[in-house]
């Protein structure tokens, strides 16, 4: 039997939890297309500066264009997983969503590949643990998705610790009895 109190405050360490949850996966979401954009004119804009041309497929205009497309897509294929664990019990979470989101990296990547700009060089490190990664996208953190979803991404991480502690915490802890 549970201390008076730790099923209320565990109860709503849940409900905080799966309500920054919700608002956390509409930001991710919401910031995917203009970061798979973004991601291609990037790489794009250094193929150009460093010479290269595009063939004819629309130039310039139609890989931007194709790269709205593509982030479209690539934010309703996050959707579903997103959601979903985002909506996930605190223990039940077997992966992040910066993972999930990392998996995208094939939406900006096809387009580059279908407009023939080359790979660019990697370094080791890059190349082990992301192999599919051809246009060095994958993203360190969701800081690249922008202050609104990086900011949630931290109260999502503060609330996922404290819905943790406050299932699993024990009646009397050495951490909590000070020095």
């Amino acid at each position: 039997m549970s201390p008076p109190g730790v099923e209320a405050a565990t109860a709503e360490a849940d409900r905080r939890l799966a309500r920054i949850g919700a608002q956390f996966a509409l930001a991710v979401i919401g910031a995917v297309p203009a970061w798979v954009e973004h991601s291609v004119l990037r790489v794009l804009d250094a193929f150009e500066a460093a010479g290269g041309t595009l063939g004819s497929e629309g130039g310039r205009h139609g890989v931007r264009a194709r790269a709205g497309q593509a982030g479209e897509q690539a934010a309703e294929a996050l959707r579903e997983p997103l959601q979903r664990l985002l909506a996930s019990d605190v223990d039940a979470q077997s992966t992040t969503p910066l993972v999930l989101v990392r998996q995208l990296v094939a939406f900006p990547t096809a387009v580059l590949a279908g407009a023939g700009v080359p790979p660019v060089e990697r370094d080791r490190f890059a190349e082990q643990h992301f192999p599919d990664d051809r246009y060095g996208l994958t993203p360190a953190s969701l800081a690249v998705l922008g202050e609104g979803p990086a900011d949630l991404a931290l109260a999502w991480g503060a609330a996922k610790a404290a819905a943790h502690r406050a299932r699993h915490r024990r009646p009397s802890s050495s951490l909590d009895d000070g020095p």
